[in-house]
């Protein structure tokens, strides 16, 4: 495996300095296209007063024994400009959970249709993780007579870059963002065609939340609600080049699934009444989530206010979405 380079290339450093001499001039025009030039290079520099510092804007892409693990969602080859060669996408996000990741693609072999894609993002995944994703492993067998797809990163992604790295080998006409804590017990997607087949359906579910406000958001049993739950959410693959990709801010998954469906229900024109999303009874089963829980507790609160105050930065002048005021 490739190393990742703890130290910029020499020729970087002189861009770096250059630009430094350059900003100590007040020859910013300058200082900006030399930092187009050390970004598009793949590293980052970072002010400190009159110093500075570089650090690699994403981690590498890398091939180890024929494999390649990516380090952002770009490098990712996409197909979303190709039309949709499937019915459905199932994505999932592969990193500490073997047993539960293990259930619902048994529970998607069982009782998927024809016409299904399979999406895993080994996302930097635990040995035992990666282990249960190697060539052969039961994990991997075929579902709908498709062998799973595994998109490998070489380091873990924040949860809405690893999702964007999937997103681009998606070839469903509707993409269901899946959580390894769900348990499929039947056929969940052949339901989606049916609400999709409504315009102003935009976003579909197993699961939705609720409220007056952003702030009291709670489950509701629908089926209309304001937003849907990620352990099923279903949308249109064609809204993923024309309201997408999701927002790589959201490192943690904590009010990504929120964040996504108010930008599908707003749309692209915002002269229009928002869609709708739709909660329907699906055969799912949630459970409480297994496996190791990363970041720590403390961690995962500052990054969950985080993303909490991304959608309030988005949808804060948007009463329209929320049903205390739409009357839904």
């Amino acid at each position: 495996m490739t190393p990742a380079p703890s130290t910029p290339p020499a020729e970087i450093e002189a861009l770096a300095r250059e630009r430094a001499n350059a900003r100590a001039s007040h020859d910013f025009v300058r200082a900006d296209v030399l930092r187009v030039s050390i970004e598009a290079a793949g590293w980052r520099v970072m002010d400190r007063g009159t110093s500075y510092r570089l650090e690699p804007a994403a981690p590498p892409t890398i091939e180890d024994v024929g494999v390649v693990r990516h380090g952002s969602a770009e490098t990712v080859p996409s197909l979303l400009d190709e039309p949709a060669s499937a019915r459905f996408t199932v994505l999932l996000v592969a990193d500490d959970q073997p047993d539960d990741l293990a259930r619902i693609l048994g529970g998607l072999r069982a009782h998927v249709p024809g016409g299904t894609q399979v999406l895993l993002v080994a996302n930097d995944p635990s040995p035992e993780q990666a282990e249960r994703l190697a060539p052969g492993s039961p994990d991997l067998a075929p579902v709908a007579g498709v062998d799973p797809e595994v998109v490998w990163t070489s380091a873990r992604l924040g949860r809405a870059i690893a999702l964007n790295a999937g997103l681009r080998r998606a070839r469903g006409e509707v993409v269901v963002l899946a959580g390894p804590s769900v348990e499929v017990t039947g056929d969940a997607v052949t339901p989606l065609v049916d609400a999709f087949a409504d315009p102003s359906v935009a976003v579909v579910g197993g699961f939705g939340v609720a409220g007056p406000n952003l702030r009291h958001l709670d489950e509701s049993a629908g089926p209309d609600v304001d937003a849907i739950d990620a352990t099923w959410l279903a949308f249109r693959r064609a809204e993923v080049t024309t309201l997408g990709p999701l927002d790589g801010k959201f490192v943690s998954d904590r009010w990504l699934d929120t964040w996504w469906s108010l930008v599908l229900r707003a749309g692209a024109d915002k002269d229009l009444p928002p869609r709708r999303a739709l909660r329907l009874e699906l055969p799912l089963v949630r459970h409480d989530q297994g496996g190791a829980v990363s970041p720590a507790v403390a961690e995962r609160d500052r990054l969950a206010r985080r993303n909490f105050y991304r959608v309030l930065e988005r949808f804060r002048d948007r009463a329209d979405l929320v049903s205390g005021s739409s009357g839904r």
